[in-house]
């Protein structure tokens, strides 16, 4: 491959990076569906950091899509509970060689799932839970509402600061409760996203109230095999929903789920008894088991007109102790332009407008990071939030 001046290769297994010389100790970090990751230090910044390969961005329009439009957000986004985009670029010189997108970001210690195997306290969960909220609340005021939040796409430093790694589902992304299923991990997903009905912005509550716990309760919720598997393990805990709920469904799912065998649920005290969550905190929050219950029984509510808002569950008392009005009201990013999501382009119409993108970008950034300047850095934590694990 022909790549521009300036660049290196790096191999590791089956997949080549080629990135510019200014990043080096390339180390994989393993990666998902959407490419390879590694660990890398910049020079110019003398700053560690993550550089993902997007993987084959245009083999169909669905991934030359979602790479569009997780650059695009990248770019819009700047909260310190959303992961930064500290660099993008391609090695590629043309439109016709073009195939590779990388982006830099800032690296993080440890993804959810790893942290959820810890024992937390109350301080480091409540903070973690805060983050994550405030980091929701800063997409929402974009007009992006995530759908798809889980423990692998959220990342921590190990002195407790946290991120949201993606932006989830476009919007035309919607699954319908009898679709074929595809392997892919639906254990988070609200109930209105798995019966394919409309949602508003608290559906990414029921994924932090799942989440939640999870943490408390150190293991999946529910771990469906399928939608229909999902909606089973959900109503045999938490009960069979309301009537109203249910004149809300398409005809076709309704008529399935109201054919299910119907379940009282269980009580929380019952799902979350006092011996699964930690000792009451003795710092000065005072955190308790009862109030951690209370918010969890909130956000975990089938019918999403009785759930509880991104705003209401910033001002619980096991949330509230953490609140601070520049990371809660942090300035909306530029509105996102939802019609990309609706767009029909072929896969070279996306690779030709994600090429300008890259371009765009490396133009506006390229000198600025040449001269050693870089992005400011999110605000150093405070004293006030917990240190590392």
């Amino acid at each position: 491959m022909d790549t521009r001046p300036g660049f290196s290769q790096h191999i590791f297994g089956d997949t080549e990076f080629w990135v510019p010389e200014r990043y080096i100790n390339l180390e994989p970090k393993g990666g998902g569906a959407q490419g390879l990751v590694c660990a890398a230090v910049d020079t110019v910044t003398q700053q560690n950091v993550a550089i993902k390969k997007l993987s084959r961005p245009f083999q169909n329009v669905t991934h030359a899509k979602r790479a569009y439009r997780e650059f695009k957000l990248m770019k819009l986004v700047n909260h310190k509970n959303i992961i930064g985009l500290l660099n993008a670029f391609t090695p590629q010189r043309s439109l016709e060689e073009f195939q590779d997108v990388y982006l830099v970001m800032e690296l993080m210690d440890a993804n959810l799932c790893q942290v959820i195997q810890m024992d937390l306290d109350h301080e480091r969960m409540s903070y973690l839970l805060y983050q994550m909220l405030c980091g929701i609340k800063h997409l929402h005021s974009a007009g992006i509402i995530h759908r798809d939040l889980k423990p692998s796409n959220i990342v921590v430093k190990s002195d407790c600061t946290l991120k949201i790694l993606d932006f989830g589902l476009a919007r035309t992304a919607g699954t319908t409760f009898m679709m074929t299923p595809y392997v892919v991990t639906r254990y988070y997903r609200a109930p209105e996203v798995i019966l394919g009905m409309g949602y508003t912005e608290n559906v990414d509550i029921w994924s932090v109230g799942c989440i939640m716990g999870e943490m408390i309760r150190g293991g999946v919720l529910f771990p469906g095999t399928d939608h229909i598997d999902q909606w089973n393990k959900i109503i045999e805990q938490l009960g069979t929903p309301s009537q109203q709920f249910m004149a809300r469904l398409q005809p076709t799912v309704r008529n399935y789920v109201e054919n299910r065998p119907r379940f009282p649920g269980f009580s929380f005290e019952k799902l979350f008894p006092d011996v699964l969550f930690p000792s009451d905190s003795n710092e000065h929050n005072r955190l308790k088991a009862g109030q951690a219950r209370d918010l969890l029984s909130k956000m975990l509510v089938i019918d999403p007109q009785c759930r509880i808002s991104v705003d209401e569950a910033l001002l619980h008392p096991y949330i509230n102790v953490w609140y601070d009005e520049q990371e809660v009201n942090a300035p909306a990013p530029g509105p996102y332009d939802h019609s990309v999501d609706e767009r029909e382009h072929t896969v070279d119409q996306w690779k030709e407008l994600i090429y300008q993108e890259v371009m765009e970008y490396e133009s506006s950034h390229g000198r600025a990071q040449s001269s050693g300047s870089q992005q400011p850095s999110p605000a150093a934590p405070n004293n006030s939030e917990p240190n590392g694990y």
